[in-house]
């Protein structure tokens, strides 16, 4: 009988399956929201184009790829390319993977949302708060209307009128009074959401405790898993695509290039980057656009010595000379000569400083330079944190261990990716 091996296909499948299971009801009212929204675009356009939101978007990219995903993986379960050792980098990084793909599914709260600050702030991990609901304030109905109650119940705002997170509660006959942090209000009846005849009162739950401001950690760790990927992401790419134009340049031309640029390699690797990173970022201001750029330019120096080493190399070799001698141009012998043959260093290149920006973006951010207040990041995290370590250490521990986590997958991933490519590094 043949063993099933448990492997990182099939991990990623029961992440997937775990997600349907706990958020079927909203990935059922995504659907729907999905085709009320297509409805809207048909019978009114301009509406339609007034109510889209990137948070109503990435719901939908989060509902289709929960679908597509798992049917793709199936389909081609045999011509995907899976190491045949896994280790504990392989799952970490699909969970990051499944993090970034389906984190409004995965929370189903905005990171920004903060309540009767009174009651929620600094609750530590694990803790629960009652949440009284109220009714709408408006019953109209209609296409619109009942497109834009949808969209309120999927798409979660940074505040919600109809809840009241309380300590306690009483009910008279007349309505109903709670506290909050010992302070006492009333609300009638008719203002309350009924169930059965009694107030609606569910519970909200803190799974990683919350912040200064009541917001949920978990779920600004969530996403600012995203944004630490994103930002990796992309300026990695920038960092791949100047260093290895500038390193084929300098190796291939030689001479005048070669001097001047090396120069400014040289340069750029003298002066402390920090301090580079610091002064643009001065000048320029701190966004998500100016950390990226600023990254991707500090980061493509080691890239640009390794392609240049390899283009050097490569300069002298008989099939490199022949097709420059068959007249094919600079561009196409980048792309198809010299790109097959550094693609493995330059790869491996490439994970390792995926890892150094990632801890870079999060450096920024605590010092306060990095993308701001707009959207979560580890660092500024870490940075609010400070303030209250002897009272909220979850504030700092967590976010400070996703950084350590993500940084130790990366840099495993990377050295197992070399000695995949080069099995000499194993002895």
């Amino acid at each position: 009988m043949k063993r099933i091996r448990f492997s990182v296909f099939h991990f990623f499948f029961f992440l997937l399956l775990i997600t349907i299971g706990l958020r079927l009801p909203l990935l059922g009212e995504t659907a729907i929201l999905l085709i009320s929204y297509i409805a809207l675009l048909i019978t009114d356009f301009r509406t339609a184009l007034d109510q889209f939101s990137l948070s109503m978007a990435d719901y939908f990219c989060s509902f289709l790829l929960i679908i597509a995903i798992p049917l793709f993986l199936f389909l081609k379960r045999n011509n995907l390319f899976l190491p045949k050792n896994f280790s504990f980098s392989h799952y970490t990084l699909s969970v990051l993977l499944y993090t970034f793909l389906f984190a409004p599914v995965i929370t189903n709260d905005n990171y920004e949302f903060q309540k009767d600050i009174s009651v929620t702030r600094l609750l530590p991990p694990f803790s629960s708060i009652h949440v009284l609901h109220l009714k709408s304030n408006t019953e109209k109905s209609g296409r619109l209307n009942d497109f834009l109650s949808l969209k309120n119940n999927v798409v979660k705002n940074s505040f919600d009128e109809k809840i009241i997170f309380f300590d306690s509660l009483q009910i008279t006959q007349s309505g109903v009074f709670y506290f909050q942090n010992e302070r006492g209000n009333g609300l009638p009846l008719s203002s309350i959401e009924m169930v059965d005849g009694k107030p609606y009162i569910s519970i909200k739950f803190f799974l990683l405790g919350s912040d200064e401001f009541g917001r949920d950690i978990f779920t600004r760790i969530i996403y600012g898993t995203r944004i630490s990927l994103l930002i990796g992401f992309c300026a990695v790419i920038l960092s791949l695509i100047i260093g290895v134009v500038l390193g084929f340049l300098a190796g291939f031309s030689g001479g005048v290039t070669d001097i001047l640029l090396s120069r400014l390699t040289d340069m750029f690797l003298s002066f402390p980057i920090i301090f580079f990173i610091i002064l643009i970022l001065a000048f320029f201001g701190n966004s998500f656009i100016s950390v990226i750029v600023v990254l991707g330019f500090s980061g493509w120096m080691s890239l640009f010595r390794i392609v240049k080493g390899e283009i050097l190399s490569l300069k002298t070799k008989d099939y490199f000379i022949t097709a420059r001698q068959l007249g094919l141009s600079g561009t196409k012998l980048l792309l198809k000569e010299a790109l097959p043959i550094i693609a493995i260093p330059v790869i491996v290149n490439t994970v390792f400083q995926f890892g150094n920006v990632v801890l870079s973006e999060s450096a920024l951010s605590f010092l306060g330079l990095g993308i701001g207040n707009e959207f979560p990041s580890w660092g500024g995290m870490i940075n609010s944190g400070q303030e209250y370590l002897s009272q909220a250490w979850w504030m700092i521990l967590f976010p400070g261990a996703a950084i350590i986590l993500t940084l130790v997958t990366v840099n495993d991933f990377g050295r197992k990716l070399a000695q995949y490519f080069n099995p000499r590094l194993h002895e």
